[in-house]
């Protein structure tokens, strides 16, 4: 009986996200954007390690150990479709704020204030975890490397926020513009011995790319589906030359250890395997958009999205409430706390990543109406408890 009750529950829940859908949303986009998110955390919890040694904890990564585990990172780093779909909505949202009379500033308000409680949240929390830990002992190493684990994906929502505060000077703006600053980064830095540094140069650069690229979907642009596969043959052709001729790494993540790392600061690799990226999810959009059609499919995909900076924002804290927890009950254990460096390692953690996945659903539990709280323009839907909100496209 109570089966039967959840069933129709899940049904009118379907039907309620169905009606309050706006028939001119691209769902795909929103699926792509969930496709993104999914991909930064399935990454995170698959190539990191908090590996327990003699009553202190750090982090350590399986790629280190195990280079033919390099593929892994060319399906999960999908910082670039985030991106682009990014600069998509926020090129789009901006031209319709002005078409409606909105200022710059409210706009901008609008377009970040879902951001800002949910990190609020998350600093606060963690900076009471922290305290709390060193007052009880805790190795000063083991809170830099939790905290480290926690607070090191948040660089790129600051990019982000000042990607999104340019849009207007940068909607319009060619995406071979920042790939050539990016090209001529590289080659001083790398091919000439020059400063190090310039390399910071790249992180508004790299991601600048994808960023415009999204700006000129939001123009109608990239429309034709030779654009998609111009990027993703031509971006994967660069890649691989750049890998295999440039010395640049085959990981499109850090490894420690590593000489170069693609991704901090990004280089010129890194920016063209997020150009094949951004072809693909182009050529993804069609099929997107026929299996979103049924309403259980986009049900799951809307409800993602409303929960996509609190799933962002607290999956490392997820993973590492269960392997401290563990470790308190039982001690070390394989795949949570030991070094990555064998298969038995991976099995292990594939088997945990459900527990992940479920620790996930409690954060999500706890601190998701934070993200709802964030303002914006909103329809919503009512189901009993908890509130749906199908918003317009924020990224």
């Amino acid at each position: 009986m109570r089966d039967l009750v959840r069933r129709a529950e899940v049904r009118a829940l379907v039907r309620r996200i169905e009606a309050a859908t706006p028939p001119d949303r691209d769902r795909a986009v929103d699926a792509l954007r969930a496709l993104a998110i999914l991909g930064v955390v399935g990454g995170h919890w698959l190539v990191t390690a908090l590996v327990a040694d003699s009553g202190t904890v750090h982090g350590e990564s399986p790629l280190r150990y195990m280079p033919g585990l390099t593929p892994v990172s060319w399906v999960f780093q999908t910082l670039a479709v985030f991106f682009l779909v990014g600069g998509q909505v926020g090129a789009k949202g901006y031209a319709s704020a002005r078409a409606r009379g909105e200022s710059y500033g409210h706009w901008l308000r609008a377009r970040t204030a879902r951001l800002f409680r949910p990190v609020a949240v998350v600093t606060v929390v963690w900076a009471v975890a922290a305290a709390v830990m060193l007052a009880s002992g805790v190795d000063d190493g083991t809170v830099r490397a939790l905290g480290k684990l926690v607070w090191s994906p948040l660089w790129f929502l600051l990019v982000f926020v000042a990607l999104t505060a340019a849009t207007p000077l940068v909607a319009r703006l060619h995406p071979l513009w920042p790939l050539a600053v990016v090209l001529y980064v590289d080659l001083f830095r790398l091919g000439l011995d020059g400063p190090a540094s310039l390399g910071w140069i790249n992180v508004a650069a790299g991601w600048l790319v994808p960023y415009c690229l999204g700006a000129a979907w939001a123009r109608g642009g990239l429309s034709d589906r030779r654009t998609g596969w111009v990027l993703l043959l031509g971006g994967a052709g660069a890649t691989a030359g750049l890998v295999l001729f440039a010395g640049y790494p085959a990981s499109m993540v850090g490894v420690p250890g590593g000489a170069l790392s693609n991704l901090d600061p990004p280089s010129l690799a890194a920016v063209t395997f997020g150009l094949a990226q951004c072809g693909a999810a182009l050529l993804l959009l069609r099929p997107l958009r026929r299996i979103l059609a049924r309403p259980e499919v986009w049900a799951a995909v809307a409800l993602m999205n409303l929960s996509a900076m609190t799933v962002f924002l607290w999956h490392q804290t997820a993973m590492i409430a269960v392997t401290s927890t563990v470790l308190f009950l039982s001690g070390p254990v394989p795949g949570l706390h030991t070094v990555p460096d064998g298969p038995g390692w991976v099995l292990a953690r594939l088997a945990w990543l459900p527990v992940f996945a479920l620790a996930l659903l409690l954060c999500r539990s706890a601190f998701g109406a934070y993200e709802q709280r964030g303002g914006g323009r909103s329809t919503v839907v009512r189901s009993g408890s908890p509130a749906l909100t199908t918003e317009s496209h924020h990224a």
